[in-house]
């Protein structure tokens, strides 16, 4: 009988993979696919500040890319109001709306 026990102290028969471990291996893969958020120059921040500026005034659409940690999200809609302090703005589509920190956008262009 103690030829079953290894050097873990475990009986060699009790190795099977329980749920919970799957789950766990899963999640460490996913954590491992995360990026790290681009750190934007003045000029870009700029850039994104004046088109979303642009999309206020003229009520034209616009596209953002979001930052996310695993892929960008592309959000498309109408500029209706942009909060300085707050470094926000709220974005229209069709019946739905949504705020928008500044700071996760990465790119954003008029359609």
């Amino acid at each position: 009988m103690g030829k079953k026990l290894e050097g873990n102290g475990l009986w060699e028969g009790s190795r099977m993979m329980l749920p919970e471990h799957k789950i766990r291996i899963i999640s460490d893969e996913r954590e491992t696919l995360r990026r790290v958020q681009p750190i934007l120059d003045e000029q870009k921040q700029e850039e994104i500040e004046c088109t979303l500026a642009l999309s206020l005034r003229s009520h034209v659409r616009v596209t953002v890319v979001l930052f996310d940690p695993f892929e960008n999200k592309l959000m498309s809609g109408f500029v209706t109001s942009i909060h300085t302090h707050s470094r926000e703005f709220k974005l229209q589509w069709a019946e739905e709306w949504k705020w928008i920190e500044v700071d996760n956008v990465v790119e954003a262009y008029i359609v």
